[in-house]
């Protein structure tokens, strides 16, 4: 196991409450991260504090989200969240539950958590909580749900993209309940917010497993957004070889998409997702560029580039190399450094100018 030492500011929150005869923890993911040698980059702590005796401990403190019992404490220029011990209610819409009961014990807001990696709790003074054996599962590099998985996915449909996007980022394997209870439990994916499905499908896209995208379609996640069942299944894989960036790593995916099958159109796709402007319209340019073959001269390219832009021929050459395996990059990148002008904008001098010297007609 690895050395847990959260920073100083985190330790003084945690303190301040336990000063005021306060349970107080840290929990989630941050615990999780600790425990594989991992820097967290966010902190939450829970605590038996309520939410207005959090802030006023902490003057300054703002209530982020004190429906669910959530404060977020700040020290300096520094900040954690601190959250309430709490039951959920029902869960109606599959993703919110509609009430929440603050309690007093740690085990019952442990309980009520996604997965056991996640499910374990950390005092001031480094003694763990792991009443679902989290800390074994880590160490096995498994994703089990804590108690009924089917359950779990039902309160909240989300849980599924997020067990996917562990194992991505993780490279952690999910148990088999886990794995047929998200089978069981797909058509529930439906109902949930494209913002919210976008999100987490971008987090698995820049992923060095970009392939588990391909899990989740064939779970059946993306039904409201990829209808189709596909002629042959692409290597999502070698989307790992492009660099990590989301329009690059979307325009990609959509194409692949569109060329086995899967959708009708490279941007309908990422408009139903919500994506924004640009991704959309860089994935409908590479989609009609991909219809012909890269240019073989210098003057093809400004073409392209004159007509299209550099963000999306960039966009189609990354997805001609991944999809047709055929290297064409390095021309494209000569006549970028060549600095040569593909079309208006870049000149230094504009018709104005010259009107503004004096010119006009056959000499303009």
């Amino acid at each position: 196991m690895h050395q847990i030492n959260p920073p100083k500011y985190v330790r003084q929150i945690l303190f301040g409450l336990q000063a005021r005869s306060h349970l107080a923890y840290l929990v989630g993911g941050c615990v999780r991260d600790m425990l594989m040698g991992i820097t967290p980059q966010d902190w939450d702590i829970c605590t038996s504090a309520l939410p207005e005796e959090v802030m006023s401990i902490f003057p300054g403190s703002k209530p982020t989200g004190i429906k669910h019992g959530t404060v977020t404490v700040k020290i300096g220029n520094r900040s954690a969240e601190v959250t309430t011990f709490r039951s959920d209610g029902s869960y109606r819409d599959h993703r919110r539950p509609e009430s929440v009961t603050f309690v007093s014990d740690l085990i019952s807001d442990l309980s009520r958590r996604d997965f056991t990696m996640n499910a374990i709790a950390l005092s001031a003074d480094g003694m763990l909580s792991d009443p679902f054996d989290g800390v074994q599962d880590i160490e096995a590099r498994t994703i089990r749900c804590v108690g009924d998985p089917k359950l779990r996915f039902t309160e909240d449909a989300l849980r599924m993209f997020r067990a996917l996007r562990f194992s991505a980022r993780l490279g952690f394997t999910i148990e088999y309940e886990t794995c047929s209870a998200i089978s069981e439990c797909a058509p529930l994916a439906s109902e949930l917010a494209p913002e919210r499905v976008r999100d987490e499908l971008e987090k698995i896209l820049l992923t060095t497993r970009p392939e588990t995208l391909g899990v989740a379609i064939s779970f059946g996640l993306l039904k409201r957004y990829i209808p189709g069942s596909g002629w042959s299944t692409p290597n999502y894989a070698d989307i790992a070889k492009l660099s990590r960036k989301p329009l690059t790593r979307w325009v990609t995916f959509s194409i692949m998409l569109q060329k086995y099958g899967y959708i009708q159109s490279a941007h309908a796709f990422p408009e139903l997702l919500r994506l924004d402007g640009r991704t959309i319209r860089c994935c409908a340019d590479a989609e009609e560029m991909l219809k012909g073959d890269a240019p073989q001269d210098k003057l093809g390219w400004k073409r392209l580039l004159s007509h299209y832009g550099v963000d999306s021929v960039a966009c189609a050459v990354a997805a001609f190399e991944v999809i047709n395996g055929i290297e064409c990059e390095k021309d494209f990148k000569a006549v970028l450094k060549s600095g040569e002008c593909s079309s208006l904008k870049p000149l230094a001098v504009t018709g104005d100018d010259l009107v503004s010297l004096g010119l006009r007609g056959p000499e303009l």
